[in-house]
């Protein structure tokens, strides 16, 4: 006996393809957010005769409330020297270039470790500044 066979529909629901975009979004605009860190309270000391720099791979930062940030991530002092050493990795001398950004406003107890940490991992220190006016 033969039986005839039903052809098969499928359906795609279009609510769980607005769904599926809507939580794309909220993804991406998250991974966005997380490489930003204009978040950060941070205003530069001032100098005079300031060089520029080239671009550089690791950035560290003390903000207002002298918290550590690595590249826009939050972390501890223990964990600096080791973060910095990964980020550069077996760069060449002159392109291990590590931006220092420090609050005008935070005290040596906060940067001293960080440069300290910075000459560990290898870094080639440069401070940021800003021009005196």
């Amino acid at each position: 006996m033969k039986f005839k066979r039903r052809a098969m529909k499928a359906d795609v629901p279009s609510t769980a393809m607005g769904d599926i975009a809507f939580n794309l979004l909220i993804f991406f605009v998250i991974l966005a957010r997380a490489q930003d860190d204009s978040h950060l309270q941070w205003q530069p000391a001032a100098a005079s005769k300031l060089e520029g720099v080239n671009n550089a791979k690791v950035s560290v930062v003390i903000d207002r409330n002298n918290k550590l940030h690595l590249n826009g991530q939050e972390l501890g002092q223990a964990q600096l020297a080791k973060g910095i050493s990964d980020l550069l990795g077996n760069a060449p001398q002159g392109q291990r270039t590590v931006l220092l950004k420090v609050h005008k406003e935070a005290t040596a107890m906060y940067y001293e470790p960080v440069i300290e940490s910075i000459s560990e991992a290898g870094g080639d220190l440069v401070h940021i500044l800003e021009e005196k006016k």
